[in-house]
């Protein structure tokens, strides 16, 4: 996939939508491309962040301690937080037959939420709105 096709695929997840063209493009060049195959941990559960996900194609099921909590697909992007804070994933991510993803290293992250303002405050509202949901679910 070249880095405009990566650049067209940043475009359509939601905590990239607030990006310009030229923006997106420079995520994509700080991005690589990786296909797995099905079964692939992307992230496992309380080992250290190493990198972040957004799934171009195929499928994921998120797995918290050994349970089921959600499918991610394309658009869809994993391992922000452990980039944001350095600390442990918080669940286990595995393909669920071939994928393609790209993968986004934590010196290029830091680098991207430097240099892009506004994936920084796009993120912010992506983690508000997990963080609100979580309170719901919690306590109603």
């Amino acid at each position: 996939m070249s880095k405009k096709t990566a650049a067209d695929h940043l475009s359509n997840v939601p905590m990239f939508s607030a990006c310009s063209k030229k923006e997106l493009a420079a995520i994509a060049r700080s991005s690589d491309q990786l296909s797995v195959g099905d079964g692939h941990a992307l992230t496992t559960q309380d080992e250290s962040a190493r990198e972040a996900f957004v799934i171009v194609s195929g499928k994921a099921v998120v797995k918290r301690n050994g349970r089921k909590v959600a499918e991610l697909g394309p658009g869809d992007a994993v391992g922000e937080l452990g980039l944001l804070d350095h600390g442990v994933r918080t669940a286990t991510v595995v393909t669920d037959g071939p994928a393609e993803v790209l993968v986004i290293g934590p010196r290029e992250f830091s680098a991207l939420l430097q240099d892009v303002p506004s994936l920084s405050k796009k993120l912010l509202q992506h983690l508000a709105a997990t963080v609100r949901e979580l309170d719901a679910k919690s306590y109603g």
